[in-house]
């Protein structure tokens, strides 16, 4: 490539000092040995895909055009960061959360025991259990995990959860020590995660999975208007779902000491190591 500097070509760095070869812009040869940044407006080379084989080094810029910022470069960034709260996940959780003032609304429509309302007020609740399941399900096969998915998910949960508990015991359907030991239980368990986070994640279990779904089935049957049979079954469901809330409450409390514990012995034998 006669006329390109050194620096362009993958020789030494040094373009500052390096003299402009007759013919060649000097803009176009200080884009040229830029190797970490996309000439396309200052994007991040490989942000597109990872492919950055135009852009990362200086093999491919033979003339001014390689220079030349391509348009929509910021759009295109901005679009790809848009995405990446926009997606379908994150979307059904503000649906969830839009969902929790309409239940609670519903819930107490003509005073809070018309059957229609109630089976309203139930519908609300599945779809909010449901797209539960699948945000969840969804973020993590597709890869599509925010910051706000992470804040929003478990704000949604417990938000559908107490509200739906706290509207049954204001009615009078349901005792409020049921509601005071399954919400002590939420709110205990995600301040104790975030205490030990630092020492490493709680890991979902298979009885904290059985806990919830027996969780919303119990308040789900509560919401609705039942009656004979069908009553006494929830109630049934609704202690199963209590004793699941505190074993499960008691496991993770042990997982977080040991959790801790261990996490404490690593740090004093990587000082130990340290020093010697």
């Amino acid at each position: 490539m006669t006329g390109v500097p050194a620096s362009a070509a993958g020789g030494p760095s040094g373009a500052k000092g390096a003299p402009s070869a007759p013919g060649v812009p000097g803009a176009a040869g200080s884009a040229a040995s830029v190797g970490s940044v996309d000439v396309s407006e200052g994007v991040p080379a490989g942000a597109s895909g990872g492919d950055s084989a135009g852009t990362s080094g200086g093999a491919s810029v033979g003339s001014s055009e390689g220079a030349r910022p391509v348009r929509g470069g910021k759009l295109g960034a901005a679009a790809v960061n848009q995405a990446s709260l926009w997606n379908i996940a994150n979307i059904l959780t503000m649906v969830r959360l839009v969902l929790v003032p309409g239940f609670v609304m519903l819930m107490f429509m003509d005073g809070g025991y018309d059957p229609v309302w109630r089976a309203w007020a139930w519908a609300a609740f599945a779809v909010a259990m449901i797209t539960d399941v699948f945000d969840g399900h969804l973020a993590r096969t597709y890869d599509l995990v925010t910051d706000f998915g992470k804040i929003a998910d478990p704000i949604a949960d417990k938000a559908i959860m107490g509200a739906a508990l706290i509207c049954l015991s204001y009615l009078g359907d349901l005792p409020w020590w049921v509601t005071g030991v399954i919400l002590g239980r939420e709110l205990g368990i995600t301040l104790l995660r975030f205490l030990v986070i630092r020492y490493g994640v709680i890991p979902a279990s298979r009885g904290g999975k059985l806990k919830t779904l027996t969780q919303g089935t119990a308040v789900g049957m509560y919401v609705l208007a039942l009656t004979g049979p069908l009553a006494t079954l929830r109630f049934w469901v609704m202690a199963a779902a209590v004793i699941l809330t505190v074993v499960t409450g008691l496991d993770y409390i042990r997982q977080a000491i040991v959790l801790r514990r261990r996490g404490i012995a690593e740090r004093e034998a990587a000082s130990e190591g340290a020093e010697r």
